[in-house]
């Protein structure tokens, strides 16, 4: 108990003392997992609206054994391990491999690359289910309607905002909240590439488990401030 305790307390007073290497590791982790998800925001939302009117287009034939496999390999990349997409990161970034002229492994881009390969799945299936539930209802009365096909998706992805939010926030705790991956193309350098979870992972291999839990608060209380800022955004939408 008077770890727990010292732990919270230590936390506190780094939080109130603005410790460079607390500001540092905070602003490195604020950096790397919000790029990641706007990326996967960027690229996902547009694939899992596509890809749920694909399979609105062809629900009434059956889905099709491509479909099938499609949809299959997103929510397959909803549970990818951390660890097995940041060693085939590496493997693409590392000096001997194919990206390897680029010369990103053990840099900040390099978590974003692979963060943003955890989050893009969760992003891209959750708004794939959102936006294919909303289709399902109103399809047919839009088109009644006589809506353009530029009105009908413009409808579609009005309604399926609130899903879309939520696939956000869902993309966004799967980014900042993974470890493996950023350890392993990040390096933990410090001043660098130390993000929170590798920090935790860190003091907590040294045992210094007060700091070790400290960083901890200090990861919920930011993961808990930006999701907090994204459901204020989603309600107030829903009750405007």
């Amino acid at each position: 108990m008077e770890l727990i305790t010292n732990g919270i307390v230590q936390g506190i007073k780094l939080l109130l003392g603005f410790d460079p290497e607390i500001v540092s590791i905070v602003l490195t982790t604020i950096k790397v997992s919000c790029t990641a998800t706007l990326i996967a925001f960027l690229i996902g939302i547009p694939l899992g609206i596509f890809l749920s009117e694909r399979v609105s287009a062809t629900i009434n034939a059956g889905y099709t054994a491509v479909m099938i496999l499609i949809i299959s390999l997103v929510n397959f990349g909803m549970g990818l391990p951390p660890t097995v997409v940041g060693l085939v990161v590496s493997l693409f970034l590392w000096r001997s491999g194919p990206l390897g002229y680029l010369r990103i492994m053990y840099t900040p881009t390099a978590m974003i690359i692979a963060q943003t390969i955890l989050a893009l799945p969760i992003i891209t299936g959750l708004t794939m289910a959102g936006v294919q539930q909303i289709a399902k209802k109103y399809r047919w009365q839009i088109i009644a309607l006589g809506a353009s096909r530029a009105q009908y998706l413009w409808l579609i992805i009005k309604e399926a905002r609130y899903s879309i939010i939520a696939a956000v926030i869902a993309g966004f705790g799967g980014a900042i909240s993974e470890v493996g991956a950023s350890m392993m193309v990040g390096g933990n350098i410090k001043g660098y590439t130390r993000i929170l979870t590798t920090a935790i992972v860190m003091e907590n291999s040294k045992g210094n488990f007060s700091l070790a839990l400290a960083l901890g608060i200090i990861l919920l209380l930011l993961t808990y401030t930006i999701v907090l800022l994204l459901t204020y955004y989603q309600q107030r939408r829903i009750g405007g």
